[in-house]
């Protein structure tokens, strides 16, 4: 049986960009223009509000002029008004072909905002669709309210509906304005209408105030909606609009009769690059383009995994062009660290993967995750305490570094079971500590090895929370030696690779 073809039409560039704070240039609109409809594949593009501002009209026409050499000029919309023919007047201006008139869908926006009959609207609506007409300028209809509409004045939606039928329009769009619909409402209401007019195109535009909106797409679509209108990222006004992301992986996943065009690889880059442009930052938990959405933290799912995927689902990662995680954190299990250390080449025995498991437990107290890229440090940290007995130990020591005063050390050392405290100040808080330390030595007649070369380095794309590791280079006068510590604070990891170099000098 063939495959009912539902239009998407991606609104990002308009009813996106009434997000707050949220503001494209020119140069980022065609960008993303760009992306969407060759791309992601996207059937249409809503673009701009009509006589909104000049940078607006300056996008617009950009858009246009490389559409035209495209033959996209079709695929490409503007929202416009019931304005007397100014809004057709600046589309023409910018070159662009499609107007989605905004006319109100329900009795309470009409009386109240408009103050005027249904028979008066109506009439200036024809006169807009005649005049673009006029123009080559195609025609959907937008029923702002219509939800609303629907519940409170379902007698005026037909009234005008009938209207409209009489009109050359190509499409009706009919939005939740509000996001106050709820699944069953959906279904019932566009069933009326696509039952009562089986022969017009109708779009449905869903908000998500109620976390509704991918829920009201699919009862759209069951009841037989035409097109759907997306934004990336859920982008839109208050609460957005429904997730292009989302709403492509539930269709697919969940609508076998249904074909959409969209790109479902090609998701997550335009996503990223949406939110690089905006700024307009994506939850770690959202479905399909969030970091953490195909994470698997719990020890237990790694090791499901690893028994016939028993934790996979449909939404597999890589149908979006992305990867499987397995975090590191003290919920990991050795099938976690084993799923990592695969990744990068490495393999250890079972002895040393459950100290390496430990010490990332231990980590894990302390930092939310550890990434893969820091295991290579864990490892090395872990195998180097295993050549060593800890005959000095660092008991405590309180780092206090104040401005307009030198950094000071009270350090409370252990040698051979006897504890001892000093107190030091320096240049710096290693250099503090390390002068403290001195001072203990030299009460207890002993030598303590020269630093010569001091080196920090953290993972490769780490951020300022990362896993730090510091390299000491040290010599005792005769030979010279190197010792790691390992912790997310700089001054913290030299004062491990310090303990461990008064235990291999007393070795």
């Amino acid at each position: 049986m063939e495959k009912r073809k539902i239009e998407i039409m991606d609104t990002t560039l308009r009813d996106g960009e009434q997000t707050s704070g949220v503001s494209f240039s020119a140069a980022e609109k065609l960008t993303i223009a760009q992306l969407l409809l060759e791309e992601l594949n996207i059937d249409r593009i809503e673009i701009a509000s009509a006589r909104v501002s000049k940078g607006e009209f300056l996008g617009v026409k950009g858009i246009m002029a490389w559409a035209e050499e495209k033959s996209y000029c079709h695929r490409i919309e503007v929202l416009t008004f019931v304005d007397g023919g100014l809004s057709i007047d600046w589309m023409k201006k910018a070159g662009a072909k499609v107007q989605n008139l905004l006319t109100k869908g329900s009795m309470n926006h009409l009386t109240h905002q408009l103050k005027k009959t249904p028979e008066q609207h109506f009439a200036e609506i024809a006169e807009i669709i005649a005049l673009a007409k006029e123009n080559n300028i195609e025609t959907n209809i937008y029923l702002e309210d219509w939800s609303n509409g629907m519940r409170n004045s379902p007698e005026y939606v037909f009234q005008f509906l009938e209207f409209l039928a009489t009109q050359p329009v190509k499409r009706i769009l009919l939005p939740d304005t509000l996001g106050v619909l709820i699944p069953s409402q959906t279904f019932e209401y566009i069933s009326k209408i696509t039952a009562k007019y089986p022969n017009i195109h109708f779009d449905f535009h869903a908000h998500n105030d109620y976390d509704l909106s991918v829920a009201n797409v699919l009862e759209a679509v069951k009841a037989g909606i035409d097109g759907l209108h997306v934004t990336v990222n859920g982008m839109g006004e208050r609460a957005g609009n429904a997730p292009i992301e989302s709403v492509v992986a539930v269709i697919n996943d969940f609508l076998p009769e249904v074909k959409i065009n969209v790109r479902e690889s090609s998701l997550y880059s335009v996503s990223k690059l949406v939110e690089t442009f905006t700024g307009y930052r994506i939850p770690a938990n959202k479905p399909i383009v969030g970091d953490n959405v195909f994470t698997q933290t719990a020890g237990i799912h790694a090791d499901g995994d690893n028994k016939n995927n028993l934790y996979f689902n449909d939404l597999l990662p890589e149908r979006f062009g992305r990867k499987r995680k397995y975090a590191l954190g003290k919920t990991s299990g050795k099938a976690n660290i084993e799923k990592n250390l695969q990744e990068l080449g490495l393999h250890l025995n079972q002895e040393d993967l459950k100290l390496v498991t430990q010490r990332i437990i231990e980590l894990g107290d302390k930092k939310e995750t550890v990434t893969k890229e820091d295991l290579p440090y864990i490892i090395s940290d872990v195998l180097d305490s295993q050549t060593y007995e800890d005959k000095i130990v660092i008991e405590s020591y309180v780092l206090v570094h104040s401005k307009g005063m030198r950094p000071s050390t009270t350090l409370c050392l252990k040698i051979d079971g006897e504890i001892i405290e000093e107190n030091a100040q320096g240049d710096g808080q290693f250099d503090a500590f390390m002068n403290a330390l001195t001072k203990i030595y030299k009460s207890k007649k002993m030598t303590l090895p020269k630093l010569i070369d001091y080196a920090v380095r953290i993972p490769p794309g780490s951020s300022s929370d990362a896993l730090c590791e510091t390299i000491i280079t040290w010599t005792n006068g005769v030979k010279e030696f190197k010792t790691r510590g390992l912790d997310s604070d700089q001054t913290v990891a030299a004062i491990k690779a310090t303990q461990k170099m008064l235990n291999i000098a007393t070795a």
